[in-house]
């Protein structure tokens, strides 16, 4: 039973074939849980084991050659031919089946897909075919000597296999054509059927009425007839069978459900707090509500599955029971996410500022549209199991969708609003004009298109308001929920954050990049839960939405660009795996042959920087080539760089490599204090034509790359921020060298910012001209605190002097004065320097 089977027969009909139909979903995963059962179920079915076989035994031809892959590409383009034939014949046959015209325009686009791969190949080898005949030349005019005999064989083959080849082209070219001529064809069917569907007009007449209550009566008589017949025979022939389906099917959902709390208990329950945060709140609503419904949803899935394995169902019956397990789950999916999000029993859970009594109203009131539209789908389904006549859906799809008009109306005088600082237990306030009156028009529209005779346009709009705005709401709430996990700090305060904290010892920068993606994953889970619902709501089917995600994820064009998120992934494994061995390439050869044989240092680093260069380079292409790029393309880009190098672009070119090169070797990197020519300051930005240093004036400079690349760089900070820092102390000659040694090692000794290792030293420097000279010398682990500790030790140098009656000397001059003669100065004094 194929997927698509197995959904038509759960989600039921709108219409029978007689009226139409239209698609609804009243389950959340099965959509996504069918590509997986159908993928599963073509690998283990017989006749893909078989398929299998087959080729295994056709694996080995005896020959091989042009002649026999253009054989076996003729017979295959007559193959696809013959399909397109049935699938013509198959479209006029069932022009009203749109799950049936939906997987036949899949399979006309892979026909399409195949075609154009296909003849891409062969274009590919007449182009060969064609530079072997250039490079053969032309063959002798007449008069002129024959050609080798060799050449002209060769020639022959060459020409012959072309115009197969050519021909074999043409016609992948019209069979592709004709297989686009056929999905464009099922599109536009499919979409003409739609738009009949809704909008096709029914003539309300009292005879009507009466026809439908008579075929209520009858279908009912006709129901409990049938009902009755099954349940005798299964309880009869078929007890033992349905107790091991009911067995299996709780026991696969318990598995689910046990699994889900494992992950996710603490957002399943609400905790006694009264005024929990609101992040908890979003989490309790999005997760409880996704997973009951999943779980329910495998649970009745399962159910299914096994009785229909088992044989229990019969085939009036299976319709029947599989819309009644999608009414189900579409009720108890609207009541989880109601009671959730408006938490009418427990005000502090509540996500909305509304009273109690408007929570308790807008509660049942959305669970009796979910009720009545569901009842709706489940009735029309019991109508088409036992061919009742049309007149009687119209009936009850017109009632329905009355109900739900007049709830819609009811809900927009409900006074639900609650004011800031007013008391949940009051009696609130009407809802803002623009809200009521929105509620009020969709009611009317409702009422009005039944009055007008166009049910089934609001039977499609009732189904929109109940289960679209039911999806949208938790797309929503997942969306809002993943905003507020990703906000800065807000994942600390999470249980998964304090686990990850407790047994991970994550910090705070870990945590918010853990945020982040939590975040970015809860958007994914709501997107991807919640958008291909509502597309089959809105008329796809499965077979579309499995065709767009397979091709978004393995081949989709961006004009003339193809693009493969699969192929992407890959190439960046690839990488990543071809990165991981070149570094360890690097550090084995290093390690283990330079090492023990003796090489010298520059020689190792040189052989170990050429192999991680080689390395990387085949990473980059393996990974490209694997992700479907296309390296000519790149040639191209090379070539055309070539040419604007020759007109006029060496500097910029020299930087944009100067600027790789950088960023690969990094012998610096943003933060560092770097001294290149008359600039220093520290590196802000790093790119790929200049570099951002900032001045320790906080102007900022922007050096070209190249600069940098043939100019010698200082890097106060390429290893590490340790620095060895001077103070330079002069005292007078009746000062003890040794104990001014020692109150100098006793000041740095105090400082704890100072390293112990190396340790602190002083120099005695030199006999001066006035003073003894002294050069104390200490490392710091962070030279940016130099500045400040060398401030504050001169200042605790001056203090200790003055204690210990260490004289620090100044420069002095003698000036003598001579009676009669010009004042002039004496030459200066020994002591005292110029």
């Amino acid at each position: 039973m194929t997927p698509s089977f197995f959904l038509r027969r759960l989600f039921g009909k709108a219409f029978d074939r007689r009226h139409g139909r239209l698609p609804i979903v009243l389950t959340l995963l099965l959509a996504v849980s069918s590509i997986s059962v159908h993928n599963a179920a073509a690998q283990s079915s017989p006749e893909a084991q078989s398929s299998v076989q087959a080729q295994g035994d056709q694996s080995t031809p005896t020959d091989v050659t042009s002649d026999s892959i253009n054989i076996e590409m003729k017979d295959k383009l007559d193959g696809l031919r013959q399909q397109l034939n049935a699938f013509r014949e198959s479209v006029q046959s069932t022009p009203d089946d749109d799950a049936k015209l939906a997987e036949i325009r899949v399979k006309a686009e892979a026909i399409v897909e195949e075609m154009r791969v296909a003849s891409d190949a062969m274009k590919v080898r007449v182009e060969q075919i064609q530079g072997r005949l250039t490079s053969l030349g032309e063959p002798p005019a007449a008069g002129q000597p024959a050609e080798a005999p060799a050449v002209a064989e060769e020639r022959s083959k060459l020409e012959n296999e072309r115009s197969q080849l050519n021909l074999i082209v043409d016609d992948a070219g019209s069979l592709s054509n004709s297989a686009t001529q056929l999905a464009n064809m099922i599109t536009n069917l499919r979409r003409t059927l739609f738009a009949q569907t809704l909008f096709r007009h029914t003539e309300l007449t009292p005879d009507a009425f009466v026809d439908a209550g008579n075929a209520f009566v009858t279908e009912m008589r006709n129901f409990y007839s049938t009902i009755g017949s099954w349940g005798s025979f299964v309880f009869r022939f078929k007890a033992f069978s349905l107790l091991g389906a009911i067995a299996l099917s709780v026991g696969a959902a318990f598995l689910f459900l046990a699994g889900g709390y494992r992950l996710f208990g603490r957002f399943l329950q609400r905790s006694n707090s009264d005024n929990p945060a609101y992040i908890k709140r979003l989490s309790y609503t999005f997760w409880s509500t996704v997973m009951h419904s999943i779980t329910f949803a495998a649970f009745l899935v399962t159910s299914y599955l096994f009785l229909e394995g088992f044989n229990v169902l019969r085939p009036d019956v299976a319709p029947m029971i599989a819309t009644f397990f999608g009414f189900i789950w579409f009720v108890h999916f609207v009541w989880k996410l109601t009671y959730a999000a408006l938490a009418p029993h427990e005000t502090g859970w509540r996500l909305v500022r509304i009273t109690d009594r408007g929570a308790r109203l807008l509660s049942l009131a959305i669970i009796a549209m979910a009720v009545t539209n569901g009842l709706d789908y489940l009735l029309g389904a019991v109508s088409v199991a036992l061919g009742s006549p049309l007149v009687l859906t119209i009936a009850k799809s017109l009632i329905a969708s009355v109900v739900i008009g007049f709830i819609l109306i009811a809900i927009s005088f409900i006074r639900p609003v609650m004011a800031e600082g007013e008391d949940a237990t009051g009696q609130g306030r009407p809802w803002p004009r623009y809200f009521s009156v929105t509620l009020r028009v969709m009611g009317g529209l409702l009422l009005l298109c039944v009055i007008a005779g166009y049910v089934g346009l609001a039977r499609f709009a009732s189904t929109q308001i109940v289960l679209t705005g039911a999806v949208l709401a938790l797309i929503y709430i997942g969306l809002l929920s993943g905003k507020a996990i990703s906000k800065r700090g807000a994942f600390n305060d999470t249980a998964l954050g304090r686990r990850l904290v407790e047994r991970h010892r994550f910090g705070d920068v870990g945590l918010d990049q853990a945020g982040l993606l939590v975040g970015l994953g809860i958007y994914a889970i709501a997107l991807a839960l919640g958008i291909p619902l509502i597309l089959i709501t809105w008329g796809f089917q499965i077979t579309d939405i499995e065709s767009w995600v397979v091709s978004f994820f393995t081949e989709f064009r961006i004009g003339s660009i193809s693009i493969s998120i699969v192929g992407i992934f890959g190439g960046l494994l690839l990488f990543a795996l071809g990165y991981i061995l070149t570094r360890w390439a690097q550090k084995w050869i290093d390690g283990n042959v330079l090492a023990r044989s003796h090489v010298d240092i520059g020689v190792r680093n040189s052989v170990k920087t050429g192999i991680g260069y080689l390395g990387v380079g085949l990473a980059v292409i393996v990974g490209v080539s694997a992700a479907g790029i296309n390296l000519s393309n790149l040639a191209l880009v090379a070539s055309a760089l070539s040419v604007g190098i020759g007109f006029g672009l060496q500097n910029i070119v020299s930087n944009f490599v100067s600027g790789l090169i950088l960023l690969v070797e990094r012998p610096f990197k943003v933060g560092d204090h770097v001294v290149t020519g008359t600039t220093e300051g520290i590196v802000k930005r790093i790119s790929v034509r200049a570099t951002e240093i900032e001045t320790f004036r906080q102007q900022a400079i922007i050096v070209p790359n190249s600069d940098l690349i043939n100019a010698a760089v200082g890097n106060w900070t390429l290893k590490n921020r340790i620095q060895r820092s001077e103070i330079k102390v002069s005292t007078s000659y009746e000062s003890d060298p040794e104990k001014v040694m020692a109150i100098l090692l006793d000041i740095v000794s105090e400082v704890p910012e100072i390293l112990r290792n190396p340790g602190p030293h002083v120099e005695f420097l030199a006999f001066g001209g006035s003073s003894l000279d002294f050069e104390l010398r200490f490392h710091l682990a962070d030279m940016s605190e130099g500045l400040r500790i060398r401030n504050a030790i001169r200042i605790e140098i001056l203090k200790r002097f003055r204690e210990q009656g260490v004289e620090i000397p100044f420069p002095r001059s003698e000036v003598v004065y001579h009676r009669g003669l010009p004042i002039l100065p004496d030459e200066p004094d020994v002591r005292g320097g110029a």
